[in-house]
């Protein structure tokens, strides 16, 4: 069975070898590239299970390569890179449709245990009897992969998926920013809770209009009511 490629985008080779000795270590094939037209003439091309992109790059930056990839429909996993600790370049990423971010330097082991954890959602993710489930007007098949709202088929991205059908697994429960991160993005990964903030707000908008809605348990997380 062949490895998984990911496409490392970044302009520093001293990042791009470093990724790329853990990475090919653990068994994955690697594509390096060191601007943002190449990334996305690269994306179309190979179609790679996952793409590292740096947010400061040559040409097209990596917010732009993000836009445009999510506006062309591909849903491929993107981790983002980013050289400052600062909320707005994380949360920009986010909302652009970025999978996750990691603030350089970064420790080539986190990133490789976040790209495993958000490999792991291409796995059928099953309900407690596998069978689909009904919640007021939303119907979430976890065998297709599929949610519908009423007659509606919902366009969900796979971790939003995971994460509305997590959450419908036990209607009422108050999950915490911490729990969903371990069940519905995995139990090793590290990402920050604002990650879940902002998949929550993807998931209400793709709410609207029916019965089922996301509410905030004030100070504590989020649960699924009717």
């Amino acid at each position: 069975m062949p490895s998984e490629l990911i496409l490392l985008v970044d302009d520093e080779p001293s990042i791009t070898q470093l990724a790329r000795m853990y990475l090919e270590r653990d068994g994955y094939r690697i594509l390096e590239i060191a601007d943002g037209e190449s990334a996305l003439a690269e994306a179309a091309k190979q179609k790679p299970a996952l793409i590292v992109l740096d947010v400061m790059l040559p040409k097209v930056d990596g917010f732009d390569v993000c836009r445009r990839l999510r506006s062309a429909g591909d849903d491929v996993p993107i981790i983002m890179l980013t050289a400052r600790d600062e909320d707005i370049d994380k949360i920009l990423g986010l909302e652009l449709g970025a999978d996750d971010y990691l603030t350089k330097p970064f420790n080539p082991r986190e990133l490789t245990a976040r790209i495993k954890a958000i490999l792991r959602r291409s796995e059928p993710k099953k309900s407690a009897d596998g069978k689909a489930i009904r919640l007021g007007d939303l119907t979430i098949d976890p065998a297709s992969r599929e949610a519908r709202l009423a007659s509606r088929t919902l366009e969900l991205r796979a971790q939003e998926f995971d994460l509305l059908l997590t959450l419908a697994e036990q209607p009422g429960r108050v999950f915490s920013r911490e729990q969903l991160l371990q069940l519905a993005w995995g139990f090793d990964y590290y990402g920050q809770t604002r990650t879940v903030d902002v998949h929550i707000a993807h998931l209400r908008k793709k709410l609207e209009g029916g019965n089922v809605k996301i509410e905030t348990a004030t100070g504590v997380g989020y649960k699924l009511v009717v």
